[in-house]
C-alpha cells in the first residue's frame, strides 16, 4: 500500500484559490474555509468597500490574501487579470446576478444576464484562468474548478412555497443553474487530459440571515420542504468546497455534489 497521510488530505498549504462573488453568504464562507487550511486567497467581486472589508476580516485566517475588484463578465479584465496570474490550483464559479422574479415580470434581459453571469463568465474564467490552472497541475499534479449551481438546477421551485412573498425564484435562475451543471460535466471531460477536475456544487435552501429574520414563516417552509427539516448553515457549504479543491477528490470529476439537506431526493 503506497505511503499515505490521510491526515492532511484537506491541507492546502502554498496553494492560490480565486474565489467569484467572495463576500458574499456563501462566498465568505468558501473562501475563509480555504484560507483556514492554507490557501493563499484571491477574493473577487464588484462593490470595493464590501470587498475590501472581507478582506480586513479574512486576512488573521489566511496565509496570503487580496482582492481582485472587476466584474466577472468583463471579459477584458478577466483576461487582462489572469496574464499576471502564474499559478492557481482552484478556481471557484460562485457569482451570479440576477433578481427575484416570476412569470409575468421576467424578460430577455433577465434571462440575458443571468447567462451571462451564471455560464458565460464560468466559461471565461476557466478559459482565462488554464494557463495557470496547468502551471499548477506541473507542481501539484492536479488542479480543481468548482462551479457553484443550485438545487434549482435540478427540479423546479414549488410555487406554494413562495406565495406572496417576492422571494420566487425567477423562471431564468434555474436555466442558468442547470446550465452550469452540463457546463461542468462538459469542461471535466475537456480539461481531464490536462488533469484540472471540474465539479460542481448545488446548494439547497441557504436563506440569508436577513431574510431568516424578517420572513421566519418563509424559511420555516423552506425547511419543511427537507427531509433533515431544516434549512442549511453557511458553514455547511465549507466542507464540499475543501473536499472538491484538495487531495482528497483527486479521483473526482464531472460530478455535482447536491448539498440540500435532502431537498432533490424527493
Amino acid at each position: 500500500m503506497e505511503d499515505l497521510n490521510f491526515a492532511n488530505l484537506h491541507r492546502l498549504d502554498g496553494r492560490t484559490a480565486f474565489i467569484t462573488g467572495a463576500a458574499g453568504h456563501l462566498g465568505s464562507v468558501m473562501a475563509r474555509a480555504l484560507a483556514e487550511v492554507g490557501c493563499n486567497i484571491i477574493l473577487n467581486g464588484r462593490n470595493p468597500d464590501r470587498l475590501e472589508e472581507f478582506e480586513r476580516r479574512l486576512r488573521p485566517h489566511a496565509a496570503a490574501v487580496e482582492t481582485a475588484c472587476f466584474d466577472i463578465q468583463n471579459t477584458e479584465h478577466l483576461s487582462a487579470f489572469f496574464e499576471h496570474v502564474p499559478r492557481l490550483d482552484i478556481l471557484v464559479n460562485n457569482a451570479y446576478t440576477g433578481m427575484p422574479g416570476s412569470l409575468e415580470s421576467a424578460d430577455d434581459r433577465d434571462f440575458e444576464t443571468a447567462f451571462a453571469s451564471g455560464v458565460t463568465a464560468a466559461f471565461n474564467a476557466t478559459r482565462s484562468a488554464l494557463p495557470a490552472l496547468k502551471a499548477a497541475v506541473s507542481e501539484t499534479g492536479h488542479a480543481s474548478v468548482i462551479n457553484i449551481a443550485s438545487m434549482y438546477g435540478h427540479v423546479s421551485p414549488d410555487p406554494g412555497l413562495y406565495g406572496s412573498s417576492g422571494l420566487n425564484s425567477p423562471p431564468y435562475y434555474g436555466p442558468a443553474k442547470a446550465g452550469l451543471i452540463q457546463l461542468t460535466k462538459y469542461l471535466s471531460c475537456q480539461l481531464a487530459p490536462e488533469r484540472i477536475r471540474v465539479n460542481a456544487i448545488s446548494p439547497g435552501p441557504f436563506p440569508t440571515f436577513e431574510i431568516q429574520e424578517e420572513r421566519p414563516e418563509f424559511v420555516g417552509r423552506l425547511a419543511a420542504k427537507t427531509p433533515m427539516a431544516r434549512i442549511g448553515h453557511p458553514s455547511e457549504i465549507a466542507g464540499p468546497v475543501l473536499f472538491l479543491a484538495s487531495d482528497a477528490s483527486t479521483y473526482v470529476t464531472g460530478v455535482n455534489l447536491c448539498v440540500d439537506g435532502g431537498w432533490t431526493v424527493w
